[in-house]
């Protein structure tokens, strides 16, 4: 029996641990440290270690009665790296590859490869994983190495000193540039989605033309926050929803006027058509502004210039 409860405000900026024995008074203190370890108790929908940070308004998920114990033992697990150091990893992150296990996926995720290649990893918190790309989203990401960098990193995430830009190919004529400000919460009629609500989490996110494709767009977006799927909802919620998105464009709309062989092209596309491109932020010793990119994958290539050939 799965349990949501939401963090009030009286024991925000308190550890997961300590947060959870408030507000699961029907649970021992060591019972729930167990369940978050094993991936039961999950912090906004994901995996997340007792010492954690909570804040006002954070959804808190226990599932006491899951039987299948999650693993974060080592497999191997196909994914490019891009740059290392001593610091941290640049990965790009190949689609269909869940982050972390979780409830739903016990295995084969980028966390399990990760301790198969950096048996290290295992001294960092959530195997050195400080933010996250949706399965199907591709591109680029940081994995931090030790506990210094990883805090360090966690610090420019909350400031917004992170740049991340994505790529998206979107449903509809966009013109020039636009934000989207507005909340984003878990989806009243369906716990697995999130949408534009009121009551919740403030989110920024910035759109820009990069190229127009008649009545479809190719877009350059960047986040302020970081909230899930949030371009994906953005998008949707201003009627351009992303090529190949089940989840927010589930119609599989397509534009007016487009030939029948893209409409059976565009809806046949396998996953939303969203890449993050792009990172970059302080280094942690020189201070200096370093970024990193991720090509834009096959996949979205093709898709570009197949909507370029029938427009």
């Amino acid at each position: 029996m799965e349990i949501i409860k939401t963090i009030p405000e009286n024991i925000s900026k308190t550890r997961l641990d300590k947060a959870c024995s408030k507000i699961f008074e029907e649970f021992s203190r060591s019972q729930l440290k167990k369940w978050i370890l094993e991936g039961r108790i999950l912090l906004n929908n994901e995996i997340a270690s007792p010492k954690d940070i909570v804040n006002n308004n954070d959804e808190i998920t226990l599932n006491p009665n899951i039987e299948n114990k999650i693993t974060w033992e080592p497999e191997k697990i196909d994914f490019e790296v891009l740059f290392e150091n001593d610091n941290y990893l640049i990965i790009d992150k190949p689609i269909d590859l869940v982050m972390h296990p979780g409830a739903g996926c016990n295995k084969g995720t980028l966390a399990n490869g990760l301790l198969f290649k950096y048996p290290e990893l295992r001294t960092i918190p959530r195997a050195g994983i400080v933010h996250r790309l949706d399965k199907d989203t591709s591109g680029v990401l940081l994995v931090a190495k030790t506990e210094r960098f990883r805090n360090y990193f966690v610090k420019l995430l909350q400031e917004r000193k992170v740049k991340k830009l994505y790529k998206a190919v979107i449903v509809g004529k966009v013109i020039g540039s636009f934000e989207i400000k507005e909340s984003i919460g878990r989806d009243k009629n369906n716990r697995t989605k999130m949408s534009v609500r009121p009551d919740g989490k403030e989110a920024t996110t910035f759109v820009k033309l990069h190229e127009s494709l008649k009545n479809y767009s190719l877009l350059d977006v960047t986040i302020e926050s970081g909230r899930t799927h949030q371009i994906r909802v953005h998008l949707g919620s201003k009627k351009f929803p992303i090529i190949g998105d089940k989840t927010y464009n589930p119609s599989n709309n397509v534009a007016k006027d487009t030939p029948g062989e893209l409409i059976d092209i565009i809806r046949a596309f396998p996953r939303q058509a969203l890449h993050s491109f792009h990172l970059s932020f302080n280094d942690i010793d020189s201070n200096k502004i370093i970024s990193y990119e991720a090509p834009l994958p096959e996949d979205i290539k093709n898709l570009v210039k197949t909507i370029k050939k029938h427009i």
